[in-house]
């Protein structure tokens, strides 16, 4: 055994491409059984080997056993140190580092076949430091990646609004409105961002210098002289010696667009003058052009064109309002979007005309307009919703309570519940409510509950809960106390019919409440004036259904009849198929919405064709006798 140690130990460090120094190695340790009774291997001695005087010693020692011995090979004429190819046993030293460790050499051939590794295992701190310090670079290298790079806003809008000239592009070459549609949603991202050098740039980029269209954009955003400050940004504009490529012919719906943006501008900035002039100068451009890729943003640029007279002075309801003065290009602009069946101008330019006539009060015009014009039924949703809110206002100035309800009950599921949004979704809820009451119903409470409403329907909650309680006093405060808000939300005129309700609705309640009561009583719980007109209102409540009850002129009392089973008269079935009729149209408009790939059914049925034929042939030959059922692939039904 302790040859074989010794031995294995040796040939540690020995050249592999040389036989001599193996068959000295094995010489050598035959003969120098004494030396190793005097030198143990431990491991206090492999620690102390690294010192200068056991190295000199244990080279002193392999230079005498050689002597004495038999003359080695060439190869083996160098002196090595600690003994490697001489015989004596080479220690295994600990590595401080603490990591796994073994000699010089891991591998050697013993014999030109075996090989063998000697490895020392490291201790058990130096392994929990290692793995420490792994997981510190690992941790380290995650922080890192998840660290993304800052984009810059100002390139980034730039690089957007680049990105969308290519589906404008791509929306007139497949003549395809999706891409359009999608360009137009991305503008409330980069709304925020939207600036004169953001402008100024896209501009210089895109329109060479002497395009009359490049100066009117950049002379409404106050950066006329942007082609003279602006430098080389491209290689090809750096480098003189290539030639410049020829400038393409930029398409009108890249300058419609460019227009939207400048107006958006304009509009965010409160720059009211200017962004009237330019939008007046857009739309008389706007109607020489007649191409089909422009319909969506021609129903934007007839938008902001609306938004900028309404807020010059003198403001609406003033019978000088600015906003009169569009009216006839507006209507221009619907007869010509009738003609060439633009449907998205047509609405837009629609629920414009609305909103022009109802801020004015003009209402007989309004209902012209209605009556005189139909409203495309493949509008965008948005716009139908505009469209039902603006109906619903009418009808109920024009105390068509019924039709004005199922109108805003419309508006209110079609409008977005976005906080974007958030501002048409309460203006539409404010003006249900206030119908619903008209109507003598009470609304939900839940509807007073949600997030988005609770604030801003604080008002009409309570004066929810003066009409449902009949207190006439209380809903006269609540209307002095809270006006400004009804006028801001145009509901004031409406709040103020509002009293016959209360009045009725305490008159109903107090018939559910008595079988008998007299005039004086109703008189006094409703503050009313006299017993006369109290007895007028009953009368009429009487008549419009509103109770059902009788009254004793003789006695001064009013009588209520007994309440029977709601069930055995018709209005739960009514109701019924009002909500039926209300799930079939939504299940309609969802299946008009639907898109479906261009010629498919064609392809499918000229695979059915296809498929009728071979089962035809199959059906021939196996009644000819030509196949057998097995041949034509198991269990076959012919037809």
């Amino acid at each position: 055994m302790p040859a074989e140690r010794r031995s294995l130990r040796s040939n540690s460090k020995a050249d592999p491409s040389s036989s001599a120094n193996g068959e000295k190695t094995r010489s050598g340790s035959q003969s120098s059984s004494s030396k190793d009774k005097a030198a143990p291997t431990t491991r206090s001695a492999a620690n102390k080997a690294k010192t200068a005087p056991a190295k000199k010693g244990a080279k002193s020692n392999a230079n005498s056993e050689m002597s004495g011995n038999e003359q080695p090979h060439a190869n083996g004429a160098e002196r090595v140190e600690n003994g490697v190819n001489g015989s004596d046993d080479v220690v295994m030293e600990e590595d401080t580092a603490g990591g796994p460790t073994s000699s010089s050499s891991n591998s050697t051939n013993r014999d030109g076949d075996e090989k063998m590794t000697v490895v020392v295992p490291p201790s058990k701190g130096s392994r929990l430091s290692g793995q420490d310090k792994e997981e510190d670079v690992a941790m380290e290298g995650a922080e890192e990646e998840a660290k993304e790079p800052e984009v810059d806003p100002y390139e980034k809008t730039v690089q957007d609004i680049k990105t969308n000239f290519v589906l404008l592009e791509r929306a007139v070459t497949h003549f395809d409105p999706r891409f359009t549609l999608r360009v137009l949603r991305s503008i409330s991202s980069m709304r925020k961002y939207l600036t004169q050098d953001v402008l100024a740039e896209v501009v210089v980029d895109t329109y060479p210098s002497s395009s009359s269209t490049a100066s009117y954009l950049l002379e409404a955003i106050g950066k006329a002289d942007a082609y003279k400050y602006a430098a080389p940004t491209s290689k090809m504009e750096l480098d003189s010696d290539k030639p410049k490529p020829a400038i393409r012919d930029i398409l009108p719906e890249v300058d419609i667009y460019l227009s939207i943006l400048v107006q958006i501008y304009l509009y965010d900035n409160k720059e009211v003058q200017t962004g009237a002039r330019f939008s007046n100068a857009l739309v008389d451009r706007l109607r020489t052009l007649n191409r089909r890729t422009l319909d969506s943003l021609a129903a934007r640029v007839y938008f902001y064109y609306s938004l900028f007279f309404e807020q010059l002075s003198p403001l609406p309801p003033s019978p000088a309002a600015a906003v009169i003065s569009i009216r006839p290009t507006l209507l221009a602009a619907l007869r010509t979007a009738v003609l060439r069946k633009d449907i998205d101008t047509q609405a837009s330019v629609t629920t414009l005309l609305l909103r022009n006539y109802l801020s004015t009060s003009h209402i007989s015009q309004a209902d012209l307009l209605i009556s005189h014009n139909q409203f495309p039924a493949t509008a965008s949703n948005n716009q139908i919703a505009r469209y039902l809110y603006y109906l619903g206002r009418l009808r109920a100035i024009q105390l068509q309570y019924t039709d004005a309800h199922g109108h805003l009950v419309g508006a209110t599921r079609k409008s977005p519940t976005t906080p974007t949004a958030g501002g048409f979704y309460q203006a539409s809820t404010k003006l249900l409510i206030v119908v619903e009451l008209l109507m003598g119903d009470i609304p939900d409470r839940s509807l007073f509950r949600q997030p988005a409403l609770e604030r801003a329907l604080h008002p009409y909650f309570l004066l929810v809960q003066a009409v449902s309680a009949g207190d006439l006093d209380g809903f006269l405060d609540i209307v002095h106390k809270y006006s400004e808000v009804f006028r801001k939300d145009n509901t004031y005129t409406l709040v103020l019919r509002l009293r016959q309700n209360v009045i009725k609705t305490g008159i109903r309640m107090m018939s559910l409440s008595y079988s008998r009561i007299s005039l004086r009583d109703i008189c006094v719980r409703l503050g009313l004036e006299s017993e006369e007109s109290a007895e007028y209102i009953v009368a009429k409540a009487i008549r419009d259904g509103v109770i059902e009850a009788s009254l004793d002129h003789e006695q001064g009392f009013m009588k209520s009849k007994d309440v029977g089973d709601i069930y055995a008269t018709r209005e739960p079935g009514e109701v019924f198929h009002e909500r039926i009729r209300a799930c079939l149209a939504l299940h309609d408009e969802n299946v008009k919405a639907m898109r479906f790939p261009m010629n498919q059914h064609r392809l499918e049925l000229k695979n059915a064709q296809e498929a009728r034929e071979r089962e035809r042939e199959l059906v021939k030959e196996i009644q000819e006798g030509d196949i057998d059922d097995d041949d034509a692939g198991g269990d076959f039904d012919g037809i």
